[in-house]
């Protein structure tokens, strides 16, 4: 997926290890495969070539879930949160020099979740559109491969892609597993979570970001203005799936520093945010498996 990625697992042996991570190697692998926007040959790119039909195109319930959560994350976030800003993302990814006016407003006129024809089973898209499921897909393998071990016996450990967690349960004797929150601006972590259950998800502008004359451009782009987001420099959020973790952390991140910690604030999840210079964190969750510790940044 694009991502380092990471499984820690107490098992009785170390085939039983092996096979635990078969289950989430396979499942990953399946996912990638399926909706990668990166792969002709995945599952996401036919269906860009079918759906922009007249009629559009029937999609398989795993499809439908997802995209039943990108319209809602597109309604929550008052159109910030847009699945079809493909485009704008493909045109800020590894710049050197900023694109041009014409340049992003050929990629915002093919943008917009209010152009999908969507009722839930059948989906079309103007010609030309392209959906960026990375908001979502990741979140929701880590929440599938724990699933799965939790299925197959496995009860205690996390899988990790790329900084989004899913914790299926704490250590043997109890213990919380501790979580470092990465200082976005240097080394180091800014915060810790101390997790027995659930998801714990981070959006950020420090792995993907471009630098251009000196100045950082976030890989999050708001797709109203076709320009990167700015005013959060990270964000952290626990939530009993990584999918909703992840939902509340990219929201908060696009919708800017102040509605965007607004949004984690009534959340009522744990959550942790920097904008660069300030730390922001609150211990009040409607989770007791999850708690909170923070320092101040350096």
């Amino acid at each position: 997926m694009g991502c380092p990625a990471e499984l820690c697992v107490y098992a009785p042996d170390h085939g039983s290890a092996r096979t635990a991570f078969t289950i989430v190697e396979r499942e990953c692998q399946r996912l990638d495969s399926k909706y990668s926007h990166y792969r002709a040959d995945s599952y996401l790119s036919e269906l860009l070539e079918t759906a922009a039909g007249t009629e559009g195109v029937r999609v398989d319930k795993e499809t439908a879930s997802l995209l039943n959560v990108a319209a809602t994350q597109f309604e929550e976030s008052r159109g910030q949160f847009d699945i079809t800003a493909g485009l704008l993302a493909a045109l800020w990814e590894r710049r050197t020099t900023l694109p041009g006016m014409e340049e992003l407003a050929s990629a915002k006129s093919l943008t917009g979740w209010h152009q999908v024809a969507w009722d839930g089973i059948r989906l079309r898209l103007p010609r030309g559109m392209s959906l960026d499921l990375g908001g979502i897909v990741k979140e929701y393998a880590a929440d599938r491969a724990a699933i799965l071990l939790r299925s197959d016996g496995f009860e205690s450990g996390y899988i990790d892609l790329g900084g989004d967690l899913y914790v299926m349960g704490p250590h043997p004797d109890g213990r919380p597993w501790k979580i470092g929150i990465r200082n976005p601006r240097g080394p180091g972590a800014l915060a810790s979570m101390e997790m027995h259950k659930g998801g714990l998800a981070t959006s950020g502008d420090y792995e993907r970001c471009s630098i251009i004359d000196g100045q950082r451009y976030s890989h999050l782009i708001n797709p109203l203005t076709g320009w990167p987001v700015a005013g959060l420099a990270s964000v952290s959020v626990a939530a009993p799936s990584c999918l909703l973790a992840g939902a509340m952390s990219t929201m908060a991140m696009l919708m800017g520093k102040v509605p965007g910690l607004q949004l984690v604030r009534s959340s009522g999840l744990a959550w942790f945010a920097h904008d660069g210079i300030h730390s922001y964190a609150c211990n009040d969750s409607n989770s007791s498996s999850v708690a909170v510790k923070w320092r101040s940044a350096t």
